[in-house]
């Protein structure tokens, strides 16, 4: 006979003699067991435990005792950072999804596995609001993944009161989270973190709402940046931060000064407790700059400063924060007293001189062109009134024309009223043009009002300066009649001097119309009767010539010279 090793499960029999019966003893155990493994029960749905006896990359081996292996995605046994948490050997539970795949093999899932374990559990934390604690251990599409002893989805909404975009800097925190929806059949849970942040907040809005009042100094922490201002969270309530509150400067926006996640002392302005608004103020924490103006900014001073902005009236230059000086545009350049402003822009660095300082009305004048030679005291010893000068014409305007001269800083202004002692309604376009050279007398140099003015008529002798010398009174004259109006006709006696015959001096006879005996181009002889340099006024009388009368024996009965002026007062050579 020959001896045999006596298997493990064969040692409760105590004697073994021969082949034959061990050949036969290990027959009927071996049909005992299958026996027993047939008569095991494996139901789809069900939990199984079951050993790990393989491992690759994408798929976990496990035997659960029925008559072919089954399958585990090996997904389901990786943390967060990628590693597995399984190894061969290691005893788990299961859940069978299927007894047979196409390959053959059992399809488990430990995932199903843990959520049908703590099924229970997740139920009356969804039931009750309770938290549950987990872990964030991957971003999936449209949110985060989180162990909460199974996988569990955070949508992107959920994750924090504010929308957020870096979901990255959450994976392998732990947090308390409320699930708000679950379907145990196909083993989904959902969570959200956002939940629990908000009943925090609402506690804390509480507290902070019964702490608060106008006045109070706080710190908050910069919520949200619009166009107009900031919110700011004092804890649990939020509070606007208006741009016009954020400095004693000028903000441009409000993301040049405050970022989102910014701690700062904010002052309450406002509390309106039953619409549980709250207005805040940053400038107000810090103090006012117009409190040392007075004594920073003195008259006389210079000061440096960053244009910010420029208006048809001046330059607004910031000197500090929240102080800044007006260069009114008189106070730009001495030769362009009126503007336009030209070579400055916003963002320009310039040194001005201050002028005046009212801190009550927080105005601060200031003067670009103190700081530069005038040239008005050179103008006034290089150009003395009477100099004739010669210069281009660099404009023409309605009321007269611009000179441009060699060494003159300014342009001289030439009025229409000075271009001719004689022309009258003179048009300037009709008379020059951009270019031409022009001589010129120099009338006045105004440095207090920045005029410089010429004259053209002024390079001759005015012709009424003389003109009794020419035409004494009672002397005749000839001219030609250059126009007839209803109370008389005017005579050119000289280029641009006229004289009026008014209608009762046409004829010794009555005139109803001048029109009637006097015509224009007409050469006729008038006397001289009176003469008026000062409103430029001759009166002609063509009957006393004609007849020879007596000019003094006329005067005589019209009541003396006096009386004649008087008389011929209201009519107009012009």
């Amino acid at each position: 006979m020959t001896t045999t090793q006596i298997p493990a499960w064969a040692k409760e029999f105590e004697v073994v003699t021969s082949d034959e019966d061990l050949a036969q003893t290990g027959s009927e155990e071996f049909e005992k067991l299958l026996n027993e493994t047939s008569s095991k029960s494996f139901q789809e749905g069900e939990v199984y435990k079951g050993q790990v006896i393989a491992i690759t990359d994408d798929l976990v081996t496990v035997d659960i005792g029925y008559k072919q292996e089954g399958l585990v995605f090996a997904k389901e046994f990786r943390n967060y950072d990628g590693t597995l948490k399984v190894s061969e050997g290691d005893e788990i539970e299961v859940y069978l999804e299927r007894l047979e795949s196409h390959l053959g093999n059992l399809v488990l899932s430990k995932d199903k596995a843990e959520i049908l374990k703590a099924w229970d559990k997740i139920s009356e934390a969804c039931e009750k609001g309770q938290p549950v604690k987990g872990t964030v251990i991957a971003k999936v599409k449209g949110g985060l993944s989180v162990d909460i002893g199974v996988k569990a989805f955070l949508p992107g909404s959920q994750i924090d009161i504010r929308p957020t975009k870096n979901l990255d800097k959450f994976i392998g925190k732990t947090m308390e989270f409320k699930v708000i929806k679950f379907n145990k059949k196909r083993g989904n849970i959902v969570l959200s973190r956002r939940a629990i942040l908000q009943e925090e907040r609402g506690k804390l809005r509480d507290e902070t709402l019964e702490q608060i009042s106008e006045g109070m100094v706080v710190k908050g922490i910069v919520k949200n940046i619009t166009d107009y201002g900031a919110f700011i969270d004092l804890g649990g309530v939020d509070g606007l931060l208006h741009i016009t509150d954020m400095s004693w400067g000028r903000v441009k926006h409000p993301s040049n000064l405050l970022a989102v996640g910014d701690e700062i002392d904010v002052k309450i302005l406002k509390y309106d407790a039953s619409k549980e608004r709250v207005s805040l103020g940053l400038k107000q924490v810090q103090p006012n700059p117009w409190e040392s103006a007075q004594d920073k900014y003195q008259t006389g001073t210079k000061v440096k400063g960053e244009i910010v902005s420029i208006k048809d009236y001046g330059i607004f230059v910031e000197l500090d924060d929240g102080i800044e000086g007006l260069v009114h545009v008189s106070e730009v350049s001495w030769t362009n007293p009126k503007g336009p402003i030209k070579g400055h822009n916003v963002g320009d660095t310039i040194e001005a001189q201050v002028l005046e300082v009212d801190v009550e009305n927080k105005r601060i004048s200031l003067g670009l062109k103190q700081l530069l030679s005038n040239p008005w005291d050179e103008l006034e010893v290089q150009y003395p009134v009477g100099r004739e000068v010669e210069g281009v014409v660099k404009a023409v305007v309605d009321f007269g024309v611009f000179v441009d001269l060699p060494e003159a800083p300014v342009d001289a202004l030439i009025h229409v009223s000075d271009i001719s002692w004689t022309k009258k309604n003179i048009n300037p376009n009709d008379e020059f043009k951009v270019g031409d050279k022009v001589k010129a007398a120099v009338l006045t140099v105004d440095k207090d009002n920045s005029k410089f003015c010429l004259g053209i008529k002024q390079l001759e002798e005015d012709p009424w300066k003389r003109i009794e010398e020419r035409m004494p009174v009672g002397s005749v004259v000839e001219g030609e009649v250059v126009r007839v109006t209803d109370f008389g006709a005017f005579v050119e006696l000289e280029t641009g001097i006229e004289g009026l015959i008014h209608i009762s001096e046409l004829s010794e006879e009555r005139v109803e119309k001048p029109s009637d005996v006097i015509k224009v181009g007409d050469k006729v002889k008038a006397l001289i009767m009176s003469i008026d340099k000062d409103d430029k006024k001759i009166a002609l009388s063509k009957k006393n010539a004609e007849n020879g009368a007596d000019l003094s024996k006329y005067q005589e009965e019209q009541g003396g010279t006096s009386a004649l002026a008087e008389k011929l007062k209201g009519f107009s050579v012009d």
